[in-house]
């Protein structure tokens, strides 16, 4: 089995990947923007979900660039475009095209960012959040856009071993916030 290779801060655990991703409403043939792409382990989930997905995966940080590009060569994604820039400066771009599903792990200028989301009628967003500012904020911005749907607050919790038997290790809790256009 391939192992997935890691950057600081991630990469995302696989039970936020999976609430987040079913948030996507992704299908066949849809483009997906992975933004603060970090370890590329959310593009690589979503491209085991539907078929001719097509990946465009941004990370300012040359280290999660330079980490996303060899997992998604051992895991065989080649559906996949990478840019390494401010997420921001790439998306307002005009040759960037339509988006049909974005997911946001962590970028600056998310106010920036929901905004060019909005005007290229991305059809779901879906942003992961630690910080209860972040979480107060994209909401607020969300709502400005008449794009939000619903914030969940996840916590998972792993067994460990303790004197002989069992408890359970909470992980850091994780907000996810969900947007959609054309709600009206």
């Amino acid at each position: 089995m391939t192992e997935l290779l890691h950057v600081s801060g991630g990469p995302t655990k696989p039970e936020i990947i999976a609430v987040s991703l079913s948030k996507l409403d992704l299908t066949d043939g849809c483009r997906f923007f992975d933004i603060g792409c970090g370890t590329g382990a959310v593009s690589i989930e979503a491209s085991k979900m539907v078929r001719d997905i097509s990946i465009c995966a941004i990370d300012a940080r040359e280290e999660a660039i330079s980490v996303t590009k060899k997992n998604f060569e051992a895991f065989k994604i080649n559906n996949a475009q990478v840019f390494s820039v401010e997420s921001s400066e790439i998306l307002e771009k005009q040759e960037i095209g339509s988006i049909d599903c974005a997911f946001i792990g962590g970028t600056k200028n998310i106010s920036r960012v929901l905004e060019v989301l909005a005007e290229k009628k991305a059809k779901s967003i879906v942003l992961n959040a630690v910080r209860i500012e972040t979480v107060v904020n994209v909401i607020n911005k969300m709502k400005e856009l008449d794009l939000f749907e619903e914030a969940l607050h996840i916590i998972v919790s792993r067994s460990a071993p303790i004197t002989g038997e069992t408890m359970f290790k909470p992980e850091n809790p994780i907000y996810i916030i969900v947007g959609k256009s054309g709600k009206n």
